[in-house]
């Protein structure tokens, strides 16, 4: 998943675009509040990661932008301001969480996968949501839009996978594991034969498609409706 750091303190800024590539993310970064705001609205992000003090656009203002022009990436607010109105003002104004300096990146680390997880937008205990893409967990069964989408089981194990790891480029060893329980022989084809029958079932019809192939790395589930 791609995060935005929006720091202006190039040793912090260095510090979390190492900690957070290192779990696993892809990090790109800015070091003032309108490179901040000209990355958030020109590329897609999973989080935004962001200190409130910046130069140009401080964080308050940041997000407010962000908002108005209907972005609603998630905002994680980092700041040495630890006052009671100052945390409610960061969560009141639309962030998604606010986390004091100093801080241990075990928390910070923790707190950025909380907010992920909450990009699922969950519409019950048993469901997930991905655009008009909904899974009923404890159903096994799934519609997009108001069709019902007829799937075997193993079709609808693999799309619960994409579904809960949207936005991430799944490569096909982690498919095959995940889904067959089985090691990956690049001898066989069959995650490629198994993603496209999902894909006629799941994107057939629809102007945007979800499935997506990452050539070369495997494929993701995503609301961008661009391959590569």
């Amino acid at each position: 998943m791609k995060l935005l750091v929006v720091e202006d303190e190039a040793k912090t800024r260095e510090y979390l675009r190492k900690g957070l590539t290192e779990a696993g993310f892809v990090v790109d970064t800015a070091a003032n509040g309108l490179d901040g705001r000209h990355l958030a609205m020109t590329e897609h992000f999973d989080l935004i990661v962001m200190d409130i003090m910046l130069p140009d656009l401080d964080g308050w203002r940041l997000l407010a932008s962000l908002r108005e022009a209907g972005n609603a990436t998630p905002v994680l607010f980092l700041t040495a301001r630890d006052s009671v109105s100052d945390r409610v003002q960061g969560l009141e104004s639309g962030a998604d969480d606010y986390l004091v300096k100093p801080f241990a990146f075990s928390e910070l680390l923790a707190r950025v996968r909380n907010i992920l997880r909450r990009g699922l937008a969950p519409l019950s205990g048993n469901q997930l949501s991905v655009g008009d893409l909904t899974l009923d967990i404890s159903r096994r069964s799934a519609r997009r839009g108001d069709a019902d989408i007829q799937l075997t089981t193993k079709e609808f194990t693999l799309l619960e996978l994409f579904v809960r790891r949207q936005g991430e480029v799944l490569p096909r060893s982690l498919i095959a594991s995940q889904v067959w329980d089985m090691n990956f022989d690049s001898d066989t084809n069959v995650i490629d034969v198994a993603v496209r029958r999902l894909r006629m079932k799941v994107d057939d019809g629809h102007d945007i498609k979800l499935i997506q192939t990452v050539r070369g790395m495997g494929y993701r589930l995503d609301v961008r409706n661009e391959l590569h």
